[in-house]
């Protein structure tokens, strides 16, 4: 059976906290997957980083991962340090397949959902 998983990649923050909304986007995605795997990846101050990540779903049977970045812009990070990491966790995964989607908030999709939540906040 292929398995594809789906891997959240954020900047990750000294304060727990931070990661709560992307805790809850896994969930809602887990919920609709079934047994597909769901797992978050930080570039730095949180874990497990991203190259733990694709090891985690590689132990889990994935042949297939999809890397989205749930970054609202294209900045360095994404631009630069994302690509880097990604070729690595390639190389060191040749027999996965590794996709890796552009920044959530340069979906058309997102940025309606955004505007409309700030059309709600001023009624």
């Amino acid at each position: 059976m292929k398995r594809h998983g789906i891997i959240l990649f954020g900047h990750g923050a000294r304060d727990p906290r931070w990661a709560e909304p992307f805790e809850r986007l896994a969930a809602k995605l887990r919920d609709s997957r079934g047994d597909q795997p769901v797992s978050l990846a930080f570039l730095e101050l949180m874990s497990p980083d991203l190259p733990a990540a694709v090891a985690q779903h590689a132990a889990d049977g994935c042949d297939a991962i999809t890397v989205v970045p749930v970054f609202f812009g294209q900045g360095g990070h994404v631009r630069k340090d994302l690509p880097e990491i990604v070729e690595r966790c390639r190389e060191g995964h040749p027999d996965i397949a590794i996709h890796c989607a552009t920044a959530v908030g340069e979906d058309d999709a997102v940025l309606e959902a955004v505007a409309g939540y700030c059309l709600r906040q001023v009624g």
